[in-house]
């Protein structure tokens, strides 16, 4: 958990004594890393957040309040006044990757700044997989169809 609010003993109301004067705020970087998985998961194009155990408690928990799958998929490190994210995701195939990523960055940021008032100074993506729709028909064992649309292709 990072302290938003001291810096060497002294607090931002210290430091903006006109501006706040009432205490200080602390956000956890559990916090943050719930807030950005989730402007993640809503930008379109990406199939999924995190990997193997990460990804797994990220949809079983994913929309619960103070749930941890999101910290789990998403690392943040929450500073002062500035934080910086890492994820993994999954895209969906045919999505401009390099598109995709700028809209990450750009939900991930208005989230996150908007929520905790931190300013978010870097966003690393890592595409660790492509989802292709034919492989999860193909994964679910029906030969028959793929039998099927074998037969129809050759026709």
């Amino acid at each position: 958990m990072a302290d938003v609010g001291t810096q060497g003993g002294s607090t931002l109301a210290d430091k903006n004594a006109g501006q706040t004067t009432r205490g200080t705020t602390t956000i956890a970087d559990g916090v943050v890393a719930t807030i950005a998985g989730i402007a993640i998961r809503e930008t379109d194009g990406v199939h999924s957040v995190g990997r193997g155990a990460s990804k797994a408690m990220g949809a079983v928990a994913g929309r619960r309040s103070g749930s941890s799958g999101a910290g789990r998929a998403v690392k943040v490190e929450v500073g002062e006044k500035q934080t910086a994210v890492d994820v993994d995701v999954k895209v969906e195939y045919g999505v401009p990757i390099h598109e995709l990523a700028d809209r990450i960055r750009a939900n991930v940021t208005d989230a996150v700044e908007t929520m905790t008032g931190l300013e978010v100074v870097e966003i690393n993506i890592h595409v660790f997989d492509v989802h292709v729709p034919d492989e999860d028909e193909d994964d679910e064992g029906d030969e028959s169809g793929s039998r099927g649309r074998a037969a129809a292709r050759v026709q």
